[in-house]
């Protein structure tokens, strides 16, 4: 799906791409559109979607932010790999060893997040060429609202793109 707002960012190259797999709530699509706006990022959204695009509750999170959004709706993760590359993704799973804090994040990379009712597909997580990556959290708490952890995961990849000699 090409928006007005793609068009008009194509030709920007982003300091990252956020690839969320199979979302499910809009109000926290919309969030994440929001949190792409002021990173710099570019949206990728893998279907199938639950919901439907033009839902008010991903408008009303995103507020007047998704008209300066770059972002692209596509049917299959392999369409990502294809423009981002395997070795510039990292996805975030709880059911990952390493901290997001160890990753080396450069320019260009992409964070890999699954729907928020199950995470990443054991397909994706267990295959040796993807590197996982984890925001190390309390056991009484199962997991983080995608939205909070895409903010995070995000935040430290631009702040070590944005670190001197990076």
């Amino acid at each position: 799906m090409n928006t007005a707002a793609e068009n008009d960012l194509a030709s920007e190259t982003p300091r990252l791409h956020i690839i969320l797999y199979e979302p499910e709530i809009a109000a926290n699509t919309g969030s994440i559109g929001r949190t792409c706006v002021a990173v710099g990022a570019m949206l990728w959204l893998v279907r199938p979607l639950g919901f439907h695009l033009d839902d008010r509750h991903r408008r009303r999170a995103g507020l007047d932010y998704w008209e300066h959004l770059n972002w692209r709706v596509v049917d299959h993760i392999d369409e990502v790999v294809a423009v981002v590359g395997r070795d510039h993704l990292w996805s975030f799973s709880t059911k990952a060893q390493a901290s997001y804090t160890r990753a080396v994040y450069r320019a260009g990379d992409g964070l890999v997040f699954g729907p928020e009712s199950r995470g990443l597909p054991l397909s994706w997580i267990s295959s040796p060429e993807n590197r996982l990556v984890r925001i190390p959290i309390r056991p009484e708490a199962r997991s983080l609202n995608l939205a909070n952890a895409v903010a995070i995961g995000a935040f430290e990849a631009v702040r070590q793109i944005e670190l001197p000699g990076a």
